[in-house]
């Protein structure tokens, strides 16, 4: 079980991770619009964005567990 003080800081990673990974679909978007000589920049964006998007649904899963587990 995780503490309160857990609980806060996993709060606060799960905002910053959020918000990182709103901005970054926002940059891939005008990039797409817009784009740099190469794909490359983009096809970073979008890797990263992906592993942002996995750390934010572990930690919804840490800070609201399934009922049934």
């Amino acid at each position: 079980m995780l503490t309160e003080e857990q609980i806060s800081e996993n709060r606060v990673t799960l905002l910053e991770l959020q918000v990182e990974h709103h901005d970054l679909d926002q940059v891939i978007d005008h990039l797409m619009l817009n784009p740099p000589p190469d794909d490359l920049l983009i096809r970073r964006l979008k890797k990263r964005k992906l592993l942002l998007k996995d750390r934010i649904t572990a930690l919804e899963h840490l800070l609201e567990p399934d009922e049934l587990a």
